[in-house]
């Protein structure tokens, strides 16, 4: 039996017994993201059926390209792949990236992480976004560059790095520190791109985390983002993985 336990929640219950669990989220541009984790593949078909019925379409879902099984199941609920997304290991050693005499271009500076100045971190973040906005749009977008419900995007300003000029900001870099380091968020405006700032930024980001005893960060790159990935692979990261987002 399929039950619609909260707004966007759903169980599969065979004699009262939870065997599967589907979900329902919003992400930026008001796409309708859905997840599922099922005991089988009845509960997730039944799961899937249920709440296609109960949500309004396009339907959207990230899963990893390995996971044959889950792909799999999506399908057989009518789901089709809109586009891949690589996982990248990116060394953090200068010999390898080649990084180790890159500097910004004249007239630019790096900020470290930690010590940016919040109104212009804020308002360079606030821009790109904004250009996001007019052009591509946030369904290109990868799921970290989720908005916040305040509005607030820049959670902790202490995890990002920038270049900056005199008078402004031009770009910034997002390096979050868990269970391995991983690069989130590189953005640039959109009238400083192709100056090198992206390689010199990234030179910075990699080279700290190399001092502090990191061999490799993390990255994640859409498969037709040709800038992003001429970025990494131009600095030796390997891709690792890949993850798919489906719609139905």
């Amino acid at each position: 039996m399929i039950t619609r336990v909260a707004d966007r929640q759903w169980h599969a219950l065979d004699d009262n017994l939870v065997v599967g669990r589907g979900y329902a989220q919003h992400r930026p541009g008001g796409r309708l993201f859905v997840s599922i984790d099922a005991w089988h593949d009845a509960a997730f078909d039944l799961l899937a059926e249920a709440m296609a019925a109960d949500l309004p379409a396009p339907l959207y879902t990230l899963v990893d390209e390995a996971d044959v099984e889950l792909t799999a199941g999506w399908r057989r609920a009518g789901f089709t792949i809109r586009r891949r997304e690589w996982e990248y290991a990116v060394p953090t050693d200068p010999r390898v990236t080649g990084l180790d005499e890159v500097l910004p271009p004249p007239g630019v500076t790096i900020v470290p992480a930690g010590q940016a100045d919040e109104t212009l971190l804020r308002a360079v973040d606030r821009a790109i976004r904004d250009e996001v906005e007019a052009t591509s749009g946030w369904q290109w977008m990868p799921a970290e560059m989720v908005p916040r419900p305040d509005g607030d995007t820049i959670v902790d300003p202490s995890k990002y790095a920038v270049a900056a000029a005199p008078d402004r900001y031009l770009r910034l870099i997002r390096v979050v520190r868990m269970k391995r380091p991983r690069i989130g968020l590189v953005a640039v405006r959109a009238d400083e791109q192709r100056r090198g700032i992206a390689r010199a930024l990234l030179a910075h980001a990699l080279g700290t985390l190399q001092h502090s005893g990191a061999t490799a960060a993390w990255a994640e790159d859409q498969e037709a983002n040709q800038a992003a990935t001429a970025l990494f692979e131009g600095v030796g990261a390997r891709p690792m993985g890949s993850n798919l987002e489906l719609v139905r």
